[in-house]
């Protein structure tokens, strides 16, 4: 019976990751790994800055943007803030996404970091459209047996190849994780399904092996 419970306690898990990697990694390819944004030239050149120890924080918030290489994409769900990390010439750090929080409107509650996966399904591109068609709405039969009755409304589906070439670039930006030779720059990611315009205050807080730091952010 333990075998039975730890075997259905871990195979959503299993199925979850295996789901990430297949967004990830179509066809067999090598999953791609978050490697952040080019660091702009230096810490001025974002809208926020503080330090923890020997690291400049740089910081930028973009709402419900998600700022990539190639294309603005944008979740509904999560917010979104750019972070550049800066140190002397040769500093290290180890970044973890975990180090990093949010707090709005000066609420005691924060917000944590969340991994891109959980940001994954709510990405979309402003820039798409779905296709044009001609055709008239289905006709019911069924349910109520009244005939000429229309079929509700089905927002069109994104196609597969460009629900994964969002997902690449989503994870392309997130900063990465590890022991890292600095500058870093990146993308962070927190759960907020209100509209932006009822943000009145923006704190980043940093807490990990370069210190401690809180950023407030313009909204």
């Amino acid at each position: 019976m333990r075998v039975f419970h730890a075997l259905r306690t871990c195979i959503p898990a299993a199925a979850f990751c295996l789901c990430l990697y297949g967004q990830n990694a179509p066809n067999g390819a090598a999953p791609v790994e978050a490697k952040g944004l080019p660091p702009r030239a230096a810490p001025t050149d974002y809208q926020s800055r503080g330090t923890a120890g020997k690291v400049t924080i740089a910081a930028e918030f973009k709402g419900h943007a998600i700022p990539t290489e190639e294309a603005t994409l944008k979740s509904e769900e999560y917010v979104v803030v750019e972070v550049g990390l800066y140190g002397s010439a040769g500093e290290r750090l180890t970044i973890s996404f975990d180090n990093f929080s949010l707090r709005l409107n000066g609420k005691k509650d924060i917000l944590p970091n969340v991994p891109y996966g959980l940001v994954l399904a709510t990405v979309k591109d402003p820039e798409w459209q779905p296709p044009k068609t001609d055709s008239k709405p289905k006709t019911s039969f069924g349910g109520s047996g009244q005939a000429g009755e229309s079929e509700p409304y089905r927002e069109p589906k994104v196609p597969l190849e460009l629900q994964r070439a969002m997902n690449k670039r989503v994870q392309k930006a997130t900063l990465a994780e590890g022991d890292r030779a600095l500058p870093q720059a990146g993308l962070l990611y927190f759960q907020y399904r209100g509209k932006t315009q009822k943000i009145h205050s923006v704190e980043l807080i940093y807490s990990g092996p370069a210190g401690q730091a809180t950023i407030p952010l313009q909204p």
